[in-house]
C-alpha cells in the first residue's frame, strides 16, 4: 500500500514530503522530545485536512497538527511516527466583523499578525502569549493558552465562538456559531480547546475580540524578601485592584537578565514585580497609584510608575528576555523546558516561590522563577549539559519536585504550556477519576487512537 502517493493525489507533490532531512526538521517542538514522522503534508484547505484524516482513519495511521512548533512539552512530536500535518499554509484572516466583535481565522495564523491586522480598527485579540511572534492560532487554542494578560482578560479559552474541526473519521464539524454565548446542547467548543489534536484538527476559529484600552500604566517594584513580592500579589487583588498583567522575576532572573543585557541595570534585589493597569485615563492613573502604594506597604524599596508607551516598553524589556537569559547563569549548558508551567492558588504563590527556592538548593542546581503571578503561573527556567546523563537525573529530579509541589498546594502541573507527552504522568495524580471520563471521550471519538497518540497521559 502506497501511502505517500495516496498523499500525493490528496494534496500537490510539493506539499509533501518523507526526505528524511525533511522530517528530521519536525521531529521535536521547543522540547527535548524527540520523534520522527513518517510524512509531513502541508494542506491548505479544510477539505484536504478531512480527505488526509480519512486516509489516516482507514489505514490506522498514526496523524498529528503541528502549527509553528513552539510548543514546550512535545504536542505536536510524533512519537508513533505516521503524517505530521503542518498547518501553516491555511493562515488566513477570513473576515473581520467588528460590528460582531468578532473574526474568523485559519490555524496557521500567526498570533501576532492577528493583533497587527486589528489594532487600526482600535481592537485586540488579548491572549498573550510570550511567543506572540511566532505561535500560531491553532496551536494556541489546542493548548488552551494565555499569557501575561490573562490576569484581567482570561485565557484562550474565554474567546473562542465556534471552531471548525475535522473529526477523527474525517467529518468536519463546528462546534459554535457566531452568537456570543448559547446554552444549546453539549459545549464542544470547550472540549476542543486544550484537547492538544487528540479529539481532532483544528481547522478554523472564530474569535471574540476586544476594543483597545483608552490607557495603560506599569508599576515596577523590587523587593528584598521574595515571598513578600509574593504576598503583594494577593494583597493587590484583595484590594479589588485587577490589574491587565502581573509579572514576577525572582533574584536568579534578575541576575540572568543582567547578564544578557547590563544595559537594564536592575537593581540587585530578592523579587522584581511588574503590573500592568489599563482602561480609562483616570482609572488607570488611580489604580497605578493603589497599586505602588499596595508594594510599598507589602515592603517594596523601590517603585516606578511608568505612563509613557516608551517608558513602558523599557520596564517591560527585561520582563520579555527572561526566557532567553536562562543560559547566560549557565556558560556552555542548555535549557532544558521541564517542569517550567506549574500553576497555583493566589494565596500560595509565596510558599511555591519557597519551595522552589528550597528545591533549588537541595539539587545543586540554578533554578530561574519567573512568570505570570497575576494569576499563579509560575515558570522555571534550568539549563544542563544535555550530554552529560546525571545532569539529565538531576533535572529530572528537579522538575518532579516542581510538579509534585504545586500538586500539594492545590495547583496544576500546566498553566498554559499544555501536557503533551512531557506530563501525562501526573494526570491521574492531578485529576483522579476524571482522567477516567477523559480516557472514554477519547476512545469514544478515536476508537482506533491515530489522533495524537500517546499525548495528555491518556493511555
Amino acid at each position: 500500500m502506497d501511502i505517500f502517493a495516496k498523499l500525493q493525489n490528496i494534496v500537490t507533490p510539493l506539499r509533501i514530503s518523507n526526505d528524511p532531512a525533511e522530517l528530521y526538521c519536525y521531529s521535536s517542538d521547543a522540547s527535548y522530545i524527540k520523534g520522527t514522522p513518517d510524512y509531513v503534508v502541508m494542506p491548505s484547505t479544510t477539505a484536504e485536512v478531512s480527505e488526509i484524516v480519512k486516509l489516516a482513519q482507514k489505514h490506522h495511521i498514526p496523524i498529528v497538527a503541528r502549527g509553528a512548533g513552539t510548543g514546550l512539552a512535545g504536542g505536536a512530536v510524533p512519537l508513533c511516527g505516521g503524517i505530521v500535518l503542518d498547518m501553516s499554509r491555511m493562515n488566513r484572516i477570513i473576515d473581520i466583523d467588528i460590528r460582531n466583535l468578532q473574526v474568523l481565522v485559519e490555524p496557521g495564523l500567526i498570533h501576532a499578525d492577528l493583533n497587527r491586522a486589528l489594532e487600526p480598527h482600535g481592537f485586540f485579540f488579548p491572549p498573550d502569549p510570550g511567543s506572540s511572534e511566532m505561535c500560531t492560532l491553532g496551536g494556541l487554542i489546542a493548548n488552551r493558552g494565555s499569557g501575561m494578560r490573562s490576569v484581567k482578560y482570561g485565557t484562550v479559552t474565554d474567546y473562542v465562538l465556534d471552531l471548525e474541526v475535522v473529526m477523527p473519521d474525517g467529518a468536519v464539524i463546528r462546534t459554535g456559531g457566531r452568537v456570543m454565548k448559547s446554552a444549546s446542547g453539549y459545549d464542544l467548543t470547550a472540549l476542543m480547546i486544550g484537547s492538544e489534536g487528540t479529539l481532532g484538527i483544528i481547522t478554523g476559529a472564530r474569535l471574540k475580540i476586544h476594543p483597545l484600552p483608552e490607557a495603560r500604566a506599569a508599576v515596577l517594584a523590587h523587593f528584598n524578601e521574595l515571598e513578600a513580592a509574593g504576598r503583594t500579589v494577593s494583597a493587590i487583588m484583595e484590594k479589588g485592584i485587577v490589574p491587565s498583567a502581573c509579572e514576577l522575576m525572582d533574584s536568579t532572573t534578575i541576575k540572568a537578565v543582567n547578564t544578557y543585557d547590563a544595559n537594564l541595570n536592575i537593581p540587585d534585589c530578592e523579587a522584581m514585580l511588574l503590573i500592568e493597569v489599563d482602561g480609562a485615563p483616570c482609572s488607570v492613573e488611580s489604580g497605578a497609584a493603589r497599586v505602588a502604594e499596595c508594594c510599598r506597604e507589602l515592603g517594596a524599596f523601590d517603585v516606578t510608575i511608568a505612563y509613557s508607551e516608551p517608558e513602558m516598553k523599557e520596564l517591560w524589556a527585561a520582563r520579555r528576555l527572561a526566557g532567553a537569559a536562562v543560559t547566560r547563569l549557565n556558560p556552555g549548558k542548555t535549557r532544558v523546558y521541564i517542569g517550567e508551567d506549574i500553576a497555583v492558588p493566589l494565596s500560595a504563590i509565596p510558599e511555591m516561590l519557597r519551595e522552589i527556592r528550597n528545591i533549588s538548593d537541595r539539587h545543586g542546581l540554578n533554578i530561574m522563577t519567573y512568570g505570570h503571578a497575576g494569576d499563579g503561573n509560575l515558570h522555571t527556567g534550568m539549563a544542563i549539559d544535555t550530554l552529560d546523563e546525571e545532569q539529565w537525573e538531576v533535572l529530572e529530579k528537579t522538575a518532579d519536585d516542581i510538579h509534585l509541589a504545586a500538586l500539594r498546594l492545590n495547583g496544576t502541573v500546566s498553566g498554559e504550556h499544555g501536557i503533551g507527552s512531557a506530563r501525562g504522568m501526573y494526570m491521574i495524580k492531578e485529576h483522579g477519576g476524571a482522567l477516567d471520563v477523559m480516557i472514554a471521550i477519547k476512545q469514544a471519538l478515536d476508537p482506533h487512537n491515530i489522533m495524537n497518540p500517546q499525548k495528555v497521559g491518556l493511555e
